[in-house]
């Protein structure tokens, strides 16, 4: 046992507080703890110094033996009662209080009056299914969703009515136990609290002592215009209830397109087929098309062939974090006729034969493609 006096060695006063005494014996322990001090063989001699100073000090008996009778009050070789190592807190408990600060964790063990773990609440994700207009304008939709609400008539405390919780017999309110290997010390969730401090001996039977029901909430929740397949609204404070006062979680709304029958969606662009005559594909014309914001005229020049696109500039969706709008691309298709009538075909044909050419100057493709054919085969 160190000779020097104990409170000397923290560096306080003999009537300073319990907080004072352990806030100098931490920070001594972690200025001199060996592993922080490979090169300095002095170090552990003063961790270990500190400690002794801390064993004593911070157990009131001891203390109180200390301030009497100096070291012979607390020597357990001096013959005068001292009390040894024995009880009281030792160093796991107030080292161990450093990792606590240090991790966010809570102290186990002794003592009751510990606060109940606090847990914020789960966040929840609710799939909704749009249509492309609603997803083009924005909308307001109204979704009803599952959720874990405060228990009502026990009012959130599990406890049956009338009753309250108690304090964990087996971790003193702190939610973990800590247990001793060696120099350092574990610590463990309390198996029979299971974290939250608190012991239901009369658990309400609504909850069966969760101190929260299932229940389902209808919310309104703003689409902005412009979202798109996969993006997420999220509604801050709907998700699940905090436990122990704790902070709600947060609803994430997940976006769905529906199909639709006209416009395929890429990004800000909307595309669609227009099926156009043969004659209209050969001479030009006008033809009307739709889009989200009504109808809209379009010139097809003669000649025009089946699979042309056509763009019409900010007929597309708005960009969800701008103003820029997207384009329309309309491909046209040219409609083979279908249920001709013998006069129909008729025609067909002298076209066909008025057409017939050895330069290909009216089937310009037909003539590439061969040569692409011709030149396969010669290899």
């Amino acid at each position: 046992m160190s000779k020097r006096d104990f409170y000397e060695i923290l560096g306080v006063n003999r009537d300073a507080g319990d907080d004072e005494i352990k806030k100098a014996y931490r920070k001594l322990a972690m200025k001199h703890h060996p592993d922080r001090n490979p090169d300095n063989p002095g170090a552990e001699e003063k961790f270990k110094e500190a400690k002794e100073a801390y064993e004593i000090l911070s157990d009131a008996q001891k203390r109180a033996a200390y301030d009497q009778y100096g070291h012979a009050g607390v020597d357990p070789q001096a013959g005068m009662g001292g009390f040894g190592g024995g009880g009281g807190a030792g160093f796991s408990d107030a080292f161990g209080g450093i990792f606590d600060e240090i991790f966010g964790g809570r102290g186990g063990g002794g003592g009751g009056g510990g606060r109940a773990n606090i847990y914020r609440g789960a966040d929840l994700r609710y799939n909704q299914e749009i249509s492309l207009e609603q997803a083009a304008h924005g909308a307001e939709v109204k979704i009803r969703i599952p959720t874990m609400e405060i228990c009502e008539p026990c009012h959130g405390t599990g406890a049956k009515a009338g009753t309250q919780p108690k304090t964990c017999p087996t971790c003193g309110g702190s939610g973990q136990v800590r247990l001793q290997q060696g120099f350092f010390s574990i610590q463990q969730t309390c198996h029979k609290c299971h974290g939250t401090g608190r012991f239901i001996a009369d658990p309400c039977r609504s909850c069966d002592g969760a101190g929260r029901t299932k229940q389902h909430k209808t919310l309104s929740v703003k689409i902005p215009a412009g979202v798109d397949e996969g993006d997420r609204i999220r509604v801050a404070g709907e998700g699940e209830h905090g436990v122990n006062g704790g902070p709600s979680g947060d609803l994430y709304v997940q976006i769905h397109l529906k199909p639709h029958p006209v416009f395929t969606r890429d990004h800000s662009d909307l595309h669609c087929e227009m099926p156009i005559s043969f004659t209209t594909a050969a001479l030009g014309g006008e033809i009307e098309i739709p889009t989200l914001d009504g109808a809209a005229a379009i010139k097809i020049p003669p000649e025009t062939q089946s699979g042309r696109a056509f763009r019409l500039r900010g007929k597309g969706v708005k960009n969800v974090r701008s103003n820029h709008y997207g384009d329309l691309m309309c491909h046209v298709v040219v409609e083979t006729p279908v249920n001709l009538t013998e006069r129909q075909k008729e025609l067909l044909r002298e076209l066909e034969e008025c057409s017939k050419d050895t330069d290909h100057k009216h089937n310009p493709r037909t003539k590439t493609w061969m040569d692409k054919v011709k030149a396969f085969f010669e290899g």
